[in-house]
């Protein structure tokens, strides 16, 4: 677990490394410009570039840098920091680091950076996942999302809401106060009211937002069928690369094969499985078992077969969205009730690929308006929804305030994540170093 201590000055690359051009080593702390001068670089203008000589311990040279300053509250951490772009060889990186561990710095946990912001109160927690998810994006759908939270626009929405929340409390806490000014069960009215659009709100939220966690995470679809259909080189014409071994010899693949690729901008997990079979020896048992755990387990499943005609689905995937594809339409023409390829020779693949993409835009479709990105968001709403439907079957006015105080308090943790430390410890320890 990431427990960092702010009186410790940290460092660590944020950029390049041993092998490149230039190495950016950032440091944030309360002994940063102390130890800057210690190095020879003292009396820098803030935000301004410039060229200093590095020095260690013993006056020795270590680099020639460019070095930033940025001084407390206006700066990424909100604690003075500073950033030394060096020339990328690892001698040079060794050596700056010796030298700043030396003068008392330690090396960054990973996410640090961000941590002590958030901590220092230059970003919500909101803002940190969004930070986070930017540096993992993957595929442009995942970089727009991301660069919306981090702009803040999903704090805005918990924000007005937690305004709501404040003045329903406040409406309460005058009628338990100042009851001679209500009428009797005055609070059933514009409360309820009140409540009531608030609970439609977060609810319908809730349920449009379960694409958001699929843009971030990523789709999974599954391609089942019978051995020698033609799995593997449907995989592989998808991916455009060889990620599955083809084979005419039934039964090749015995373990579930994956490759990640963007589709519309979405990440998609492909998983070609073992052909479905009534199978002779254990392992391929093992496979098909496992086959059919994947694919009811997907977001989407390719059922692929090699001859005309329409065909049922295996009962095992009856209740997931399906796409059939008959493949080998150029050695074995004829109508099917699916989208007929031929994966060898790249007929019909324009169209599979089309029907994918809309598919995973679908399941997964990319936003302008902000949306949930995490389980930990989902499971404070529902908190948020529990509290505030026990608040419109409570007998008692201080009975309705105290679930309406319960459900501002769940709301507050999405941003805050006051409730335990573990919850900043899962969002910082997916961060890089430098970061």
């Amino acid at each position: 677990m990431i427990r960092p201590a702010l009186s410790d000055t940290v460092f660590g690359v944020a950029a390049g490394g041993r092998h490149s051009a230039l190495t950016v080593l950032r440091l944030s702390g309360l002994r940063c410009a102390e130890m800057l001068a210690a190095m020879g670089a003292g009396g820098l203008a803030p935000r301004y570039a410039s060229l200093r000589s590095l020095r260690d311990g013993q006056g020795g040279l270590l680099d020639r840098a460019l070095v930033l300053w940025f001084p407390a509250p206006r700066s990424y951490t909100g604690e003075d920091c500073a950033e030394l772009h060096l020339h990328g060889g690892g001698a040079v990186l060794d050596g700056v680091v010796t030298a700043l561990a030396n003068l008392g710095g330690r090396p960054a946990e990973a996410g640090e950076f961000t941590r002590r912001a958030f901590i220092n109160g230059r970003i919500d927690l909101l803002e940190a996942e969004a930070i986070g998810d930017l540096v993992a994006a993957e595929t442009d759908a995942q970089r727009d999302q991301a660069l919306l939270q981090m702009q803040g626009a999903l704090g805005d929405i918990y924000s007005g809401w937690q305004k709501r929340l404040t003045r329903i409390m406040a409406t309460l806490e005058a009628e338990i106060d100042f009851p001679d000014e209500f009428v009797e069960g005055g609070h059933s009215n514009p409360v309820e009211v009140d409540i009531t659009h608030l609970l439609q709100e977060i609810g319908q939220r809730l349920e449009q937002d379960k694409t958001a966690e699929k843009l971030r995470t990523g789709l999974s679809i599954a391609v089942v069928g019978a051995p020698n259909v033609g799995k593997s080189t449907l995989v592989n014409a998808i991916c455009d690369r060889e990620v599955s071994i083809v084979s005419e010899i039934p039964g090749t693949t015995r373990d579930a094969v994956e490759a990640r690729i963007s589709l519309g901008g979405v990440p998609v997990t492909f998983v070609d499985t073992a052909g479905l079979r009534e199978a002779g020896d254990q392992i391929e048992r093992e496979g098909i078992r496992r086959a059919r755990d994947r694919a009811r387990a997907a977001d989407l499943v390719l059922f692929v077969t090699d001859t005309p005609g329409n065909y049922g689905l295996p009962e095992f995937i009856n209740d997931i969205r399906t796409i059939k594809v008959r493949n080998k339409s150029d050695i074995c023409p004829g109508a099917s009730d699916g989208i007929n390829v031929s994966a060898l020779r790249g007929d019909g693949m324009s169209g599979l690929h089309a029907a994918l993409t809309s598919e995973a835009l679908r399941l997964a479709r990319g936003r302008t308006v902000p949306a949930l990105t995490r389980p930990r968001h989902r499971a404070a709403l529902v908190d948020v929804v529990d509290h505030l439907l026990a608040a419109t079957q409570c007998q008692g006015v201080e009975f309705v305030a105290e679930e309406v105080r319960l459900a501002s308090n769940s709301l507050a943790r999405v941003s805050t994540g006051a409730e335990t430390d573990d919850v900043l410890d899962l969002v910082f320890r997916q961060f890089c170093i430098g970061k």
